[in-house]
């Protein structure tokens, strides 16, 4: 019943769609639901009753839940006080791994402190089953001269060549804030915020599943990262513009045979298990101990810095 979802993209209602997908059938599940905060969606009125917010809210991420693997993780994104809410409902049916700080700022609100995060819920259906790959993400390097921005303390040697493990605090990337490069969407996610969610807990031809994919991020990432996906979103002119990237997407998010993330065309997010093949494909030499990596930045090719 599920095979005629793989790949493809379903205007319609996500929960009528997810009730007609088996239990234990996708790989992930991500969504970025309507925050209820009167954004201007195209077909989608943001402003539900808070109760009747809520009880939709509890449906769908049952949903997602029961139609999860049991070695499957279960993603929700929005801002912390709808989050408080949700990790009571996931907390009932599957088991909480992080709370993803994901750094981004937002302008001032009044009698408040300054909002600067977006959360993500991390839970997985199964934690002895559950699949996960620790990542890394380059060391940050100053956007002039290329040289690492911390002071290691003389102890730059050990560092790991490409960079350090990812926490659950994301500083690294950033908000899409110029409509150049937006969709007509006012909640569009950058391409490799997915792409490492996707790495992290994913392996080639896993089923991603996002139930308001808006204008494509999730489903984008997923087919660039060689994972099969199944979007799913209420609005058709949405629907249609994801249909449409899809379509002209060829790309695929590879060094060699490894999967990785690319931003500006350089590597954002890299499983850490994968280094080891990376750096053969690098052409790292025999004798690596020689090598400055604090000098070296890794993109397509790697780049020697004077």
């Amino acid at each position: 019943m599920i095979g005629k979802y793989i790949n493809s993209v379903i205007q319609g209602d996500c929960l009528k769609v997810m009730r007609d997908i088996p239990d234990n059938s996708v790989d992930i599940t991500f969504a970025d639901p309507p925050f209820n905060l009167k954004k201007k969606y195209n077909g989608y009125k943001d402003n539900k009753e808070f109760s009747a917010y809520l009880d939709w809210c509890k449906q769908w991420i049952y949903e997602m839940v029961r139609i999860t693997k049991p070695n499957g993780s279960i993603f929700v994104h929005n801002i912390p006080k709808w989050l408080t809410y949700y990790a009571g409902f996931l907390n009932k049916n599957a088991y909480f791994k992080h709370w993803i700080a994901w750094d981004a700022p937002t302008a001032p609100m009044g009698k408040s402190l300054q909002p600067s995060h977006y959360g993500i819920l991390y839970y997985a259906k199964d934690l002895k089953q559950n699949k996960f790959y620790e990542i890394r993400y380059p060391h940050k390097r100053c956007r002039k001269c290329g040289y690492l921005l911390k002071d290691y303390g003389g102890k730059k040697a050990g560092l790991h060549p490409f960079g350090p493990l990812v926490s659950d605090v994301w500083t690294d990337i950033h908000r899409i804030k110029h409509n150049k490069y937006r969709n007509e969407h006012p909640c569009q996610l950058p391409i490799h915020l997915l792409e490492r969610i996707v790495l992290m807990s994913t392996n080639e031809n896993d089923i991603v599943l996002d139930p308001f994919v808006g204008t494509g991020t999730t489903v984008i990432a997923a087919k660039r990262l060689g994972r099969r996906f199944i979007g799913i979103d209420i609005d058709e002119k949405y629907a249609n513009i994801t249909k449409d990237k899809l379509s002209r997407e060829s790309s695929n998010s590879k060094i060699g045979d490894v999967w990785v993330s690319f931003y500006l065309d350089e590597i954002a997010t890299i499983r850490d298990i994968d280094w080891v093949k990376l750096a053969q494909y690098f052409l790292i030499p025999e004798n690596i101990k020689d090598i400055d990596f604090t000098k070296i930045k890794f993109g397509r090719q790697i780049t020697l810095l004077k």
